[in-house]
């Protein structure tokens, strides 16, 4: 086995074939910030406390640990890997190693795409807050139209993502600053938050044990409305892997970025949950038909017990959060784009993959990242439900992409091929003998997540009019139509080009033979 000390490249990225290109300068708060800023407590709690509410009522609160569990079961699988293999498209690179070459090229496309989706959604965010911040920003009539919620919210991302865009563009060192910020912002508003809605508490825990009512026409009673209400914390945690994506850039990534995927989900948890307990027990009137409304829920509970200035001034951290979970999902989604570019594995791979010589970031995917997470948007401008829908195929796609490591690396735990045998440097985490009932758990919470996900409900899929079959099974035919489009793309093209681009492979590899001066020299790349 090679120790880091011996390897011809200082930076390690020799180990797996790449020559270092990116700037490597994040640290270690920096790193745990990233997957902070990506799971986001403020954006997704207050973004959807609403929908959670609306279905289930306070109990809904319940599956915030329930899901915590079975991510937590997720992070640290990733965490093993992450301390093996931090590398770019980090989620694409593990199942590289774990699987077959067209699982791993489909668990980063369906990632990629669902990064792009969220980035869109996660800044739609902005519609929720801005507005009831200041009715300057409700660009789009007044706020009572059937689509100025949508359509001004479309305005917002749009804005938003631009500027994300820029500062993606200009270099990771300005972003980890920025995310960095904006993450130190966020964890002390919430901790300010909690103590503040703490000491207004005006019920008991009681409260959290009533079903009131909710689920009494459903077929599956307070359970089936449950399962959907859970999605709203189904839509927060998630985004973990973050820090490994980032670890080509980040100082000792086999011991940072572990810790960090495993301390980030668990802040998230802690602060989350707190906020959820403490918002619904200091709520003035539960039965409010604002604490269930789009453009109320948790932020009408804030103002309505903080009141003005102070409960506007945790509506700006909220503001920030979102805009620092724009950053980092911005982020994440050019990683991805560029690892699976330098492996020649997406159509235009030189360009998407092309590194800024001076800030080292790669600008090109930055600003067609930007791009695609616009289109979503404008195609959607006059659907209400845009917040709903956007978020569940997004999420759908993104639990799919963590099967498809955590399912080869199980099978691999029972063949005993884990650890692999690499010959790369020693891992900065395992998880010893409790790895396989862990990664089993983590397969079956997957895999029942994502069923619950795509499971067609109107609530979810067609939850305003027209009411169409097809509307309602909108998120099986989309998930459907971009698996198999994916699976077409890469065996009957992509497979055929693979190989990671000359000017990224390691000085280690052997230098690729000679090609025509209209292609692109590639080194092949090895799978398991």
């Amino acid at each position: 086995m090679l120790e880091p000390s011996k390897s011809t490249d200082s930076s390690g990225m020799d180990e797996f074939g790449y020559a270092q290109t990116l700037d490597r300068s994040i640290g270690k708060f920096a790193s745990f910030a990233a997957g902070v800023s990506y799971i986001s407590i403020l954006t997704g709690v207050f973004q959807l406390f609403y929908f959670g509410f609306s279905m289930a009522g306070p109990a809904y609160a319940w599956s915030w640990p329930i899901v915590f569990v079975g991510q937590l079961m997720v992070a640290l699988c990733f965490a093993e890997l992450a301390g093996r293999y931090p590398v770019a498209g980090s989620v694409y690179n593990w199942a590289k190693r774990l699987a077959s070459g067209t699982s791993a090229w489909l668990s980063g496309w369906l990632l990629l795409l669902s990064s792009i989706m969220a980035l869109g959604s996660v800044a739609l965010a902005l519609q929720i807050t801005l507005p009831q911040l200041w009715s300057g920003f409700q660009f789009v009539g007044d706020g009572t139209g059937p689509y100025d919620f949508a359509m001004n919210g479309v305005v917002l991302a749009t804005i938003m993502i631009t500027i994300s865009t820029l500062i993606n563009a200009f270099g990771v060192k300005l972003m980890t600053r920025i995310n960095s910020i904006g993450v130190f912002v966020e964890l002390t508003a919430a901790v300010l938050l909690i103590l503040a809605l703490g000491w207004h508490v005006v019920r008991g825990p009681e409260v959290f044990f009533d079903t009131a009512g909710f689920g009494e026409d459903h077929d599956l009673g307070f359970f089936g409305v449950f399962l959907i209400g859970a999605m709203a914390s189904g839509y927060v945690m998630y985004g973990f892997d973050t820090a490994s994506s980032l670890g080509e850039e980040t100082k000792d990534p086999k011991r940072t970025a572990p810790k960090a995927i495993i301390r980030a989900v668990t802040a998230s948890f802690l602060l989350g949950g707190l906020i959820l307990l403490f918002g619904i027990l200091a709520a003035p009137d539960l039965t409010d038909p604002k604490v269930s409304a789009a453009d109320g829920g948790l932020q009408h509970i804030v103002l309505s017990v903080l009141g003005g200035p102070f409960g506007k001034a945790f509506l700006v951290c909220i503001v920030v959060a979102v805009a620092v979970c724009t950053l980092a999902v911005h982020a994440a989604a050019i990683r991805m784009m560029f690892a699976m570019a330098r492996d020649n594995n997406l159509p235009f791979s030189r360009q998407l993959s092309k590194v800024d010589p001076v800030r080292k970031t790669p600008t090109v995917a930055a600003i067609v990242i930007g791009v695609m997470a616009v289109i979503p948007l404008l195609v959607n401008v006059m659907q209400p439900a845009i917040f709903t829908i956007l978020s569940s195929i997004s999420i759908v796609l993104i639990y799919l992409s963590y099967l498809l490591v955590t399912v080869p690396m199980l099978r691999n735990r029972f063949l005993k091929k884990w650890p692999l045998v690499d010959g790369g440097s020693e891992p900065g985490f395992t998880l010893g003998r409790w790895g396989l009932p862990v990664n089993i758990l983590a397969v079956l919470w997957g895999g029942a997540m994502t069923l619950n996900l795509i499971w067609p409900r109107p609530e979810i899929y067609n939850s305003v009019p027209p009411f169409e079959w097809y509307l309602q099974w909108g998120g099986v035919l989309f998930v459907a139509a971009v698996t198999l489009t994916g699976v077409l793309m890469y065996r009957l093209k992509l497979r055929h080009q693979t190989g990671v681009l000359a000017g990224h492979a390691a000085a280690t590899t052997p230098p690729p033979p000679l090609e025509s001066a209209e292609t692109e020299s590639v080194m092949p790349i090895s799978v398991v």
